[in-house]
């Protein structure tokens, strides 16, 4: 009896390590996944428009301001103001869209190592 309560217990800790084995192999893939997924996001562009169109500000999925245009109309040197606000709020709106396609694609390149029916915003995804 000792004998197969050897084996018993050598058993389950060989089942152990090949779990531990393919679970960090699952966590490279995971971590490559991620990392094609984050330069897949250098490529989404998103704009965002403010003031009607008059300041239209690009970013790209990386949440990285790449261009901003401003229509000559709005420039006015006695009311700079208002031109900042217009700014902001461009740039605010396409850092918001920029967030939303990270989002969607870090949880879709997490979402092959899930279990099924979990959701990947639950890890801030």
């Amino acid at each position: 009896m000792r004998h197969l309560g050897f084996f018993y217990i050598k058993c389950i800790k060989m089942a152990d390590e090949m779990n531990m084995a393919d679970m960090f192999g699952k966590m490279v893939d995971l971590q490559k996944k991620m990392s094609e997924a984050q330069e897949e996001l250098a490529k989404h562009v998103v704009t965002a428009e403010a003031g009607g169109g008059m300041v239209k500000v690009t970013a790209n999925g990386q949440q990285r301001i790449t261009a901003i245009s401003i229509e000559k109309e709005v420039i006015d040197p006695n009311d700079v103001e208002l031109l900042e606000d217009l700014i902001i709020a461009g740039i605010n709106k396409a850092l918001d869209e920029a967030a939303n396609v990270a989002k969607g694609e870090m949880a879709r390149a997490a979402g092959s190592f899930l279990p099924p029916g979990m959701d990947p915003s639950r890890f801030g995804l």
